[in-house]
């Protein structure tokens, strides 16, 4: 990694977590909005895909822990599964996203923009799955109480139901972000990727 990808890395990564923090009081620290949107999740995965894994992963455990903190929001015990499957996000678009884009853009010329969609929708369930056990297991050791049982289809509606709108959000928010910052070259993931 050239030294210039690093501080570029580091820079948009300190940027994005600047972000991270003043997104949420878009929605006036009201939980009913910010779970539509999920304005947390917005800088994490654009990490993940223009910084790769390794930044994508430390924006995800460290920017809720980090409100948390400072905000009271996400709060306590609610922002450990999260943690979870934020950093799951940052770890998974960076990975995913060259691993398809090579075998496909570059073997079945697929357009990057289709790749970057697929890439950051199964970033996206993988996460979810991710924060969906860890919130199962935070509860079955007592960390989370939960005053009904966290089943299957409490799961599903709690991760992928009540945060369709959020993922269809970021289905569009998310890819927008990343081939702009790829068309101006400034991304060293899509550098690596063009070499």
């Amino acid at each position: 990694m050239r030294r210039n990808d690093t501080l570029y890395r580091m820079i948009i990564t300190a940027v994005l977590l600047a972000l991270g923090l003043v997104l949420p009081f878009l929605t006036g620290q009201l939980q009913t909005i910010g779970k539509l949107i999920s304005p947390l999740h917005i800088p994490v995965l654009i990490c993940g895909l223009t910084c790769g894994w390794l930044w994508g992963g430390v924006l995800g455990a460290v920017l809720p822990l980090l409100r948390m903190a400072l905000f009271g929001m996400p709060a306590f015990p609610m922002a450990m599964p999260m943690t979870f499957e934020l950093c799951a996000y940052g770890v998974l678009t960076g990975l995913v996203y060259p691993w398809l884009c090579r075998r496909l853009c570059s073997g079945m010329g697929a357009p990057r923009p289709v790749v970057l969609v697929a890439s950051l929708a199964l970033a996206m369930v993988a996460g979810r799955i991710v924060g969906g056990i860890a919130k199962a297991l935070l509860i079955a050791g007592g960390v989370i109480g939960s005053s009904a049982p966290f089943t299957f289809v409490a799961f599903v509606t709690a991760y992928f139901v009540d945060t369709a709108v959020a993922a269809a959000i970021h289905l569009v928010v998310v890819p927008a972000v990343v081939l702009a910052l790829e068309k101006t070259r400034l991304s060293p993931v899509s550098r690596t990727l063009n070499a």
